[in-house]
């Protein structure tokens, strides 16, 4: 664990925060219940005030802190977004952490040249959130919760969505693999999955595997075998890309018994390195982001 730096360290909070998730064996960020309404086992992407969606590893931050406190609605703002609308956060409420990239500079000096340059960094900061189950007084549209749309509307949208992805994908056998050197996702055959949204999720995570080809986004982190660490973390970038992208498409993902094997292997990943979850989660949103310029080449998806 990284507890000595985690006050200092946004990295070492969120690390922590989902390690300590991980080690009891929960994906946190999945709803760890099966409800009975497929509907129910959907989650949506958090909302900002302004009703346009989070992204990276955001998303899991919200999503954990809402089903910790239960919160239904997915829209969140801070304190001062609340009193601009005529709203108050109520006495005693905490907030929710969220982060972004700022930008900074500090002056080197350059020992092979004996001068001083200006080199530019980035810096993760920090900054809190309601739910507005949390706030008084807001307009009303606030606490409109969207009602699903219907089950064949919604499989349909995944349906178009896939077939405007260009990967070539055979279904056979009983297994769900991407295998980069023939650049071809395999699937077993739709009847075989319990239902729909099993289908849709896996072709998921597999075509986020597809993402990293290096004619695409060239995604390696240094993987030479099967179970290395470069294999532990291309799992969890297609791991968290696809429950990404199952909230875009409106469909339930279910935890898979099989994946214990890689709670194990990504536990050990984040207890090396702090900033492997805020990364993997940077990828999975681009490789997301990717695959819906390709099926919507009209729709332009909002950066982190």
């Amino acid at each position: 664990m990284t507890k000595h730096t985690a006050k200092q360290d946004p990295h070492c909070r969120i690390t922590d925060r989902i390690l300590a998730e991980l080690e009891q064996g929960t994906r946190p960020w999945l709803k760890p219940w099966s409800g009975g309404d497929m509907a129910e086992s959907r989650q949506t992407r958090p909302l900002r005030a302004t009703g346009q969606p989070y992204r990276g590893i955001n998303v899991l931050l919200l999503w954990m802190e809402a089903q910790a406190s239960g919160f239904v609605s997915p829209s969140w703002m801070t304190y001062k977004q609340a009193q601009a609308l005529g709203a108050q956060v109520r006495k005693g409420e905490h907030g929710a952490t969220v982060v972004y990239y700022g930008d900074s500079s500090r002056t080197m000096y350059d020992e092979a040249n004996g001068e001083e340059r200006e080199r530019a960094f980035r810096f993760l900061k920090s900054y809190t959130v309601f739910n507005i189950a949390q706030i008084d007084g807001l307009p009303e549209q606030f606490h409109i919760v969207p009602e699903p749309a219907p089950e064949i509307e919604r499989i349909e949208t995944a349906e178009s969505f896939f077939a405007g992805i260009p990967a070539t994908v055979n279904h056979g056998g009983d297994t769900a693999y991407y295998i980069p050197s023939a650049d071809r996702i395999q699937l077993p055959p739709f009847a075989a999955f319990h239902d729909a949204h099993g289908y849709y999720t896996t072709r998921g995570h597999e075509t986020c595997h597809w993402t990293r080809h290096k004619s695409r986004l060239d995604r390696s982190f240094g993987r030479e075998k099967w179970g290395d660490e470069g294999y532990a973390r291309e799992e969890l970038v297609a791991e968290l890309g696809a429950v990404f992208l199952a909230a875009d498409l409106g469909l339930a993902v279910e935890p898979r018994p099989d994946h214990a094997s890689y709670i194990a292997s990504w536990i050990r990943v984040l207890q090396n390195d702090s900033r492997a979850v805020v990364q993997a989660a940077a990828h999975a949103e681009r490789a997301v982001a990717f695959l819906h310029q390709l099926a919507n080449p009209d729709e332009k998806k909002e950066a982190a």
